[in-house]
């Protein structure tokens, strides 16, 4: 499993494990785990990037409506790991 890191808004380091990546309507998103391994929490990243940045910069969506969509595409990676979804 693939690993990022990134930096949080207090400027400290956070990895996550990528679980999937899909696009929708051009934009990239990323399935992450705290965890490589057990129990963990998931987050979907969104890439926010504009056209002439050099990196990525990924935000956690928190759009109910565009998890909705974006699980959609998740859903098969989901099943596949036996990852059940809580609601926070």
């Amino acid at each position: 499993m693939e690993k990022i890191s990134l930096a949080a808004d207090d400027n400290s380091i956070v990895d996550f494990y990528i679980l999937d990546q899909q696009k929708l309507g051009g934009i990239s998103y990323l399935l992450v785990a705290d965890s490589e391994e057990g129990d963990g929490e998931a987050l979907i990243l969104k890439d926010t990037a504009g056209p002439l940045d050099l990196e990525s910069i990924y935000e956690v969506v928190e759009d109910e409506r565009e998890i909705d969509a974006v699980l959609v595409l998740f859903r098969d990676t989901l099943e596949e790991l036996g990852i059940v979804l809580e609601e926070a």
